[in-house]
């Protein structure tokens, strides 16, 4: 049952503030998901410092009351939360009843004794991140992801009890084995079996079967089990990703159903080689992935389901395939969002372990809870076709000391393999060669081994032992560090760091930097040069993109490695998608153009200046040109047979406002939010790269859901109405109530825009 609705909110910590008795009258109404810290205000001095966003923490209290409605009375009562941020504490009518230091684990209590039959129930909720630096990233806080109730008899399916496997797969049949944990809290042995429908991609049933009767003892835990034969299955794939959904039945030996459990899974076949990398059914397929932080920008961590997807679907049209959660369990709909799309995904546990990354990190719980989170993890995620491996960590400082180190590794493996026994454990290590992980045994205890960055080090320890399975779990956007990937049979893939912006890890740039930019996309989602870049590398489909570079490309991929020693980088955007420079007189420029065509010919204002094949190396194609203002134009060319073009235009003064809705219909609801991208345009409707003016947005018939426009300096709230675009553009989020939504956009000196949505449940 959800319970997402109607709870108050305190900011600060306040005594009592867990007995049912106290007045919150006073507190502010909110539902969930709410990511409190959000809404800032941004501050140079914030104990989270730029790791954290320059954003507020501390501790925040919520309190939900609540009835027993007749349907729950005579039952077993369990609340849910999908993540709390962090070191909560849920009491209920004032009896402690669990807390959870790691922010991002899902955890269940069962409140049944706690209940009161008649009158008020209150459940209180405290979330704590005043110790600080915890994090190297933005991690919110508050009850930031869902709630619900769960309800059930005596005798049901334990918290993520259901695992479906198909241990034998062919083009003919499937073989679909369920097996339930199944606990009997009653005071009675009780006997029963399970009974299973499987329903195929269009919901009608493909497979029955029932398991053998079982005895229950009070008291216990035991597993059920039933297979059933699926025939002539649709397998989930990249390019199809067929779900397929398993409906278990408790059944006593009367034939009551006892308890009822639904599980989405998907047919596959999934398995990395040691010589030749990652399969799926059957295919030989390099993982073309990256790494995304969790955070929605200007949701914080309270992410709306159709931001999450039209990230994903942003970064699949790029040709990325492969998902890394950096670096921590995701809420479980961002996982049931990459089954649907099709992205196979790294489900990653820790950031550290016993050492610190920051003073009042996990590392302070790892020894106590590392066990508990991830065998949580496991079971609540196993089921998800998209997940293909299993990481235990990211640039782990506990390797040098490799007795620690192998002891943690066998652990936390044997725990996944305890849960999930069809899918590899691997990690992101961090400077193996230093640490001599290669030699000492650490690496070799991963199913598959993970390296961040330094391809070639990888490469070599493969073929030191071509036995070993490999993986680039963090790697560069450099040209060097792809081609390594790609002409290496047994690299499985690399995970670029990173797809998307994200808010936190400015420590580096430092103020008033709040985010890190090192996304193929900003935190609007708007394709940078570089993620064209990328998708000339990566797409299947016609890729033609026109750039001007403006800093020297330097690749660092190329240079020595050198450990403690800071590599050379470029400085500013390196390339921007205009023609427009500051400059309007006669000068060079450089040209580049991305694009996966066999050739590529360019024009300036209507003049051709060659065509050029694709190189080898996959690098861009680049002209030097003396600019006169006007338009560049790319087209990409197969023989006569033109695959596609792109053309960049002088703009001229700023002139008006242009709003453009990508899709005219919107749903209601927190998950359901409605996108209208900004844009200053000349008179002629040339985009103006160079505007930052203030748009004031109104909207009527809903509501601004956030506001954004990328930029990494922009202090601005993200819930105010006016913002100043950046490079011309920025992104209003809303959401609507139901019907029409009205959205007027307005700026001094410009043209007022103005556009409708319709909005229904």
């Amino acid at each position: 049952m959800p319970f997402d609705a109607d709870w108050r909110f305190n900011r600060g910590d306040v005594a009592g503030a867990e007995a049912p008795q106290f007045g919150d009258t006073g507190w502010t109404a909110v539902d969930l998901p709410h990511d409190w810290a959000i809404a800032g205000p941004f501050d140079e001095h914030a104990a989270a410092t730029g790791s954290g966003a320059f954003l507020p923490t501390g501790v925040a209290w919520y309190r939900k009351h609540f009835t027993v409605t007749p349907d729950l009375r005579g039952k077993r009562v369990f609340v849910e939360f999908d993540g709390v941020m962090e070191r909560s504490g849920v009491w209920v009518n004032g009896v402690h009843v669990g807390h959870r230091p790691n922010g991002y684990a899902s955890f269940r209590y069962e409140i049944t004794p706690h209940l009161k039959a008649d009158g008020d129930n209150v459940i209180a909720v405290r979330a704590d991140t005043s110790s600080q630096p915890a994090s190297r990233w933005y991690a919110g806080g508050g009850i930031y992801r869902h709630v619900r109730l769960i309800v059930s008899g005596d005798v049901h399916v334990d918290t993520d009890g259901t695992y479906v496997t198909t241990p034998t797969l062919t083009a003919d049949a499937a073989t679909v084995a369920v097996r339930s944990s199944v606990v009997n809290q009653g005071t009675t042995d009780r006997t029963a079996h399970l009974e299973i429908d499987l329903l195929g991609p269009d919901g009608r049933r493909v497979a029955t079967a029932k398991g053998a009767p079982v005895a229950l003892p009070a008291g216990r835990t035991i597993d059920l089990s039933a297979q059933a034969a699926v025939t002539k299955p649709r397998r989930w794939d990249i390019a199809d990703p067929a779900l397929h959904n398993a409906v278990v039945r408790v059944v006593a030996d009367d034939g009551a159903v006892l308890d009822e459990d639904r599980v989405t899974f998907g047919i596959r076949d999934m398995k990395f080689e040691a010589s030749t990398g990652f399969w799926l059914n059957g295919r030989n397929i390099k993982l073309k992935g990256t790494a995304i932080h969790a955070d929605g920008g200007a949701f914080g961590m309270a992410v709306p389901l159709s931001f999450y997807e039209r990230r994903l679907k942003g970064l699949k049209a790029l040709g990325v395939n492969a998902i890394r959660t950096a670096h921590h369990p995701f809420g479980p709909e961002f996982l049931d969002l990459c089954d649907r799309l099709g992205l196979v995904v790294m489900d990653e546990a820790f950031d550290m372990w016993t050492v610190a990354k920051n003073p009042q990190d996990y590392h302070l719980f790892f020894t106590d809870w590392s066990t508990i989170d991830a065998r949580a993890m496991a079971r609540r995620d196993r089921n998800h076709p998209s997940i293909a491996l299993w990481s235990i960590g990211n640039e782990i400082h506990d390797t040098p000391y490799p007795l620690v180190a192998q002891s943690i590794i066998t652990r936390l493996r044997d725990v996944f393999h305890a849960e999930d026994p069809s899918r590899p454990v691997t990690m992101a290590l961090f400077r193996p060669n230093v640490t001599h992980d290669y030699e000492n045994g650490t690496a070799d205890l991963l199913d598959v081994v993970g390296q961040n960055y330094r391809e070639n080090e990888l490469a070599k320890a493969h073929a030191d032992k071509p036995s070993r399975k490999i993986v680039g779990t963090e790697n560069s956007k450099n040209r060097g560090s792809w081609t390594i990937v790609r002409d290496d049979p047994a690299y499985a893939g690399m995970f670029l760091w990173t797809g998307v912006d994200y808010l936190g890890e400015a420590d580096r740039a430092g103020w008033p930097a709040i985010s890190n930019p090192s996304g193929l996309v900003d935190r609007t989602d708007a394709v940078k040069p570089i993620g064209w870049e990328r998708a000339s590398w990566w797409s299947d489909a016609p890729v033609v993109k026109i750039a001007r570079r403006v800093t020297e490309v330097i690749d660092i991929s190329e240079l020595p490695t050198m450990v403690g020693v800071a590599l050379p980088q470029p400085k500013g955007p390196g390339a921007l998608a205009d023609w427009s420079p500051a400059n309007r007189g006669a000068h060079p420029e450089t040209v580049e153009v991305y694009s996966n065509a066999p050739e590529v010919e360019l024009f300036v204002n209507g003049r051709s200046q060659g065509r050029k094949p694709r190189p080898k190396d996959d690098s861009a194609r680049s002209w030097q040109v003396t600019y006169t203002p006007g338009e560049v134009r790319a087209i990409g060319w197969d023989g006569r047979r033109k695959l596609g073009e792109d053309r960049l235009q002088t703009a001229g003064p700023a002139a008006a406002i242009r709003l453009v809705p990508e899709a005219k219909a919107i749903g209601t609801g927190f998950d359901a939010v409605g996108y209208v991208r900004i844009e200053v345009v000349d008179a002629k409707g040339v985009i103006v790269p160079d505007a930052a003016v203030p748009v004031t947005m109104a909207v009527s018939g809903g509501t601004l859901a956030a506001f954004d426009n990328g930029s990494v300096t922009d202090h601005t709230p993200f819930a105010s109405p006016t913002r100043t675009t950046n490079a011309g553009r920025a992104l209003a989020m809303v959401r609507g109530s139901g019907g029409a939504v009205r959205i007027t956009a307005t700026a001094p000196g410009l043209r007022t825009a103005a556009t409708s949505l319709t909005s229904k449940p």
